[in-house]
């Protein structure tokens, strides 16, 4: 077993040191090959999504149930915030009735800046336009059990950059671990602010290149009303078609953080094709997800 490594709170990949995402890498990986812990006591986590999700929300509650927390449920369809109760004063509720550690996902960007002095561990679950640490890190363990490695390899990063949570993370991370980062897109979901990460570039020109195709849903959430939009003329344009599909280098994998809109960023058929990792980022999504409570308990002193 590796050593552990102890965090009070989970808020940014940009928080975390090199050493630190390799070790988190290792210990999922111990995860996945079977290994686990004892509490010294009984540890309670919540939940608390206020926007929609499946594969974080479900693969945190599946990951404390594993490390043997009690997960106390949490809708705020159902929840005082529909009598206008603010997120401090749930997460004060949640505290106040021994709730250690909560996942967040809000879309305000940093939500938790007025909560990391209450008594509770903080993972962010996504915030706004800002983060998503767990997706960051199950993504790079995806990648390290492909290739062993970061340095040297081209990652392919496509679609609605600007307000991809995902895009963000992975860009500034990877290019940190040694990768070369590539964009490609429509330019009006461009920000500018990638070019301190990576290079934007043609899309049937990087999907050649690229030993990683890292696609982005498109969040029809995000822009609702634009009457512009076509699925068919996206999939043409910048989708992954079957056609650019077949002009991937040997060896190169896609991904994709999911909900896929099918057709759309790619293909139906290459959902579950030969090289794609969608399915398994939602595998080891649970593992990352281990690792990060991990290091959160052992912070609490109760492993």
């Amino acid at each position: 077993m590796s050593e552990t490594m102890t965090m009070k709170h989970l808020l940014s990949v940009e928080a975390l040191t090199i050493d630190e995402i390799h070790a988190l890498i290792r210990r999922a990986k111990e995860f996945k090959h079977g290994e686990n812990v004892t509490l010294k006591r009984q540890v309670f986590a919540s939940n608390l999504f206020f926007e929609n999700s499946t594969r974080t929300h479900r693969s945190f509650e599946m990951a404390q149930k594993k490390l043997g927390m009690g997960v106390i449920q949490f809708e705020p369809s159902t929840s005082s915030v529909n009598k206008g109760e603010t997120l401090y004063d749930t997460v004060l509720t949640m505290a106040a009735i021994g709730v250690e550690v909560m996942v967040i996902r809000h879309p305000q960007d940093e939500y938790y800046a007025d909560l990391l002095h209450l008594p509770v561990s903080i993972i962010n679950g996504g915030d706004g336009r800002g983060q998503h640490p767990t997706q960051c890190l199950l993504d790079l363990m995806t990648i390290h059990e492909e290739f062993g490695t970061f340095e040297g390899l081209k990652v392919a990063i496509l679609g609605d950059i600007r307000y991809s949570r995902v895009a963000r993370s992975n860009a500034m991370v990877l290019k940190r671990l040694g990768a070369t980062v590539l964009f490609a897109g429509p330019e009006f979901w461009y920000d500018e602010a990638f070019d301190a990460f990576g290079t934007r570039v043609d899309v049937d020109e990087v999907i050649k290149e690229a030993d990683v195709v890292m696609l982005l849903r498109v969040q029809h959430e995000r822009h609702a009303g634009d009457e512009s939009f076509s699925k068919e003329s996206y999939h043409a344009q910048y989708g992954l078609t079957n056609k650019r599909w077949k002009t991937m280098k040997p060896g190169a994998i896609l991904m994709h953080p999911a909900p896929v809109n099918r057709d759309v960023e790619l293909a139906d058929a290459l959902v579950e094709a030969k090289n794609s990792r969608i399915v398994r980022q939602m595998e080891n999504g649970v593992f990352i997800r281990m690792a990060v409570l991990e290091a959160i308990l052992k912070g609490r002193g109760v492993l």
